[in-house]
């Protein structure tokens, strides 16, 4: 039974709705890309699945199309792993529940996914089908995008032909994208200690709550709140007032999503409860007046719980996990000053975790300017250095730099206008694409980027636009139509 049969292009959902029901998070994308391939082989085509579950697929043109050079269609199969608070879902194990919610395609309290599954099923109905027209087909569906790129990162490119590329995850529709930032992943690691907690000390939950979050890379422009480091002013509000010792402290799921939520617990004097309630209440207040227009639903819990453990961070260590909270930049650095609206440097601290006797704090920083990219590099090497912490730079990528003569994106823009009657946008992301990555390992490919309408990418509230998915798979048939 398919919840969206109804749908059209009606091959596009029921593929949508299949992967769906595998459970896809970045790093457990086995059973899918075997999906994936076992698809492939049942319909004849030459297919590949590598040791990183990227999964390469080939078609061969359709008559009169022999000779015109080879298309890729590039997406990637991982996604985003974020549920509401009291949404009761196992990531590992359970399908994405779809609902159909007026004009949009959502699921029921997680990430929808369809970053970047409507790339997939875009991939597949097209293979699938035998009355199109188009060049020779290399699908490239690559695993990992989210957490690091490492997909694209270990993918061979010496198996591909394609001198043209249409990368299928860059919402919203009707922009052409021709460039996007490159980016890196810091992890700081702080080796601290832990001492038995004063006997006449209580202990007490902080938890933030109501955010909005949002792509580190597409909403970092917006202010939303940040999570962590709004846990970081409220360690510092009530270490004016008391002295206090943390146990643990978790905020944020993925380094590229803005965090919504997080947790600590902490010890302190009894006696001071009422003072730091009133005080926490204040910055609630403050909080909601700072982000009245981006995150005005932000609040924060303190309260008294029963807590039977005893070995809390001592007081130096304390103080340097709100030191690091409140110095590890997050948010909008730069703007284009080339392509108006469009941030050019950013980092977010996305993810907090505690670990036995360490805290680690995860950033992801992008820039579509390698010198900046470089410099943020060299800021965050120095933040470790004063907080004697280890760092460690992993999943770096590159940027894919403007290309001023595109043929493919030429015809890709032209074919919008004319079906559609609207003019086209060309622009480029601060988000992270493969095209840069790819761009190295098939040097002179031309590419154009372009999705549908999809809001919320990277939250609960993810939507994917059901008329705009139409209309872009029409676009993208067309445009290999036109390929010739």
């Amino acid at each position: 039974m398919y919840i969206l049969e109804n749908l059209q292009p009606k091959k596009v959902f029921k593929f949508f709705e299949e992967i769906s029901r595998i459970p896809r998070g970045s790093g457990n994308e086995l059973e899918v890309a075997k999906y994936i391939e076992n698809f492939a082989k049942e319909r004849g085509l030459w297919v590949v699945r590598d040791d990183f579950h990227n999964v390469i697929i080939k078609k061969d043109a359709t008559a009169g199309y022999e000779n015109s050079p080879v298309v890729m269609l590039q997406g990637h199969i991982d996604m985003v792993c974020e549920k509401n608070a009291g949404t009761v879902h196992d990531f590992e194990k359970d399908p994405i529940k779809l609902v159909i919610d007026g004009e949009f395609l959502r699921a029921d309290g997680t990430t929808l996914g369809a970053d970047n599954a409507v790339a997939v099923a875009y991939a597949m109905a097209i293979l699938d089908s035998n009355n199109l027209n188009h060049p020779a087909l290399e699908v490239l569906l690559t695993a990992d995008e989210e957490q690091g790129m490492s997909g694209a990162i270990n993918v061979d490119g010496s198996l591909f032909k394609a001198t043209r590329m249409i990368n299928l995850d860059s919402s919203p529709e009707g922009h052409f994208y021709a460039g996007c930032s490159g980016g890196m992943r810091q992890l700081i690691t702080l080796n601290l200690t832990r001492e038995a907690v004063p006997v006449d000390y209580s202990a007490y939950a902080i938890k933030v709550r109501g955010l909005n979050g949002g792509h580190s890379g597409n909403a970092i422009h917006l202010e939303l709140a940040n999570s962590n480091k709004i846990i970081g002013r409220a360690f510092q509000t009530i270490s004016k007032i008391t002295d206090m010792r943390i146990l643990e402290i978790f905020g944020g799921l993925k380094e590229n999503a803005i965090p919504r939520e997080a947790d600590s617990i902490i010890f302190m004097p009894k006696s001071d409860q009422k003072d730091v309630e009133n005080d926490i209440k204040t910055l609630e207040n403050v909080l909601k007046k700072e982000f009245r227009l981006s995150d005005n639903g932000v609040f924060v819990i303190f309260e008294e719980i029963n807590c039977d453990k005893n070995l809390a961070f001592d007081k130096a260590s304390t103080k340097k996990i709100m030191q690091a909270l409140n110095i590890i930049p997050s948010g909008l650095l730069h703007k284009s000053l080339e392509i108006q609206g469009l941030t050019e440097t950013s980092t977010n601290l996305g993810v907090v975790e505690t670990d036995g006797d360490k805290v680690i704090l995860t950033s992801a920083s992008r820039s579509s300017v390698a010198s900046r990219k470089e410099y943020m590099k060299q800021v965050f090497a120095s933040i470790a250095e004063a907080l004697d912490a280890e760092i460690l730079v992993r999943n770096e990528y590159p940027a894919w730099e403007f290309n001023p003569n595109s043929e493919l994106r030429d015809i890709a823009m032209a074919t919008y206008k004319e079906m559609f009657g609207k003019e086209p946008k060309l622009t480029a992301t601060h988000g992270g694409l493969e095209c840069g990555l790819l761009l190295e390992k098939i040097p002179s490919i031309d590419i154009v980027a372009f999705a549908p309408t999809m809001i919320g990418i990277h939250t609960p509230e993810e939507k994917l636009d059901i008329a705009s998915t139409e209309r872009v798979y029409n676009l993208l048939v067309k445009v290999l139509e036109k390929l010739r």
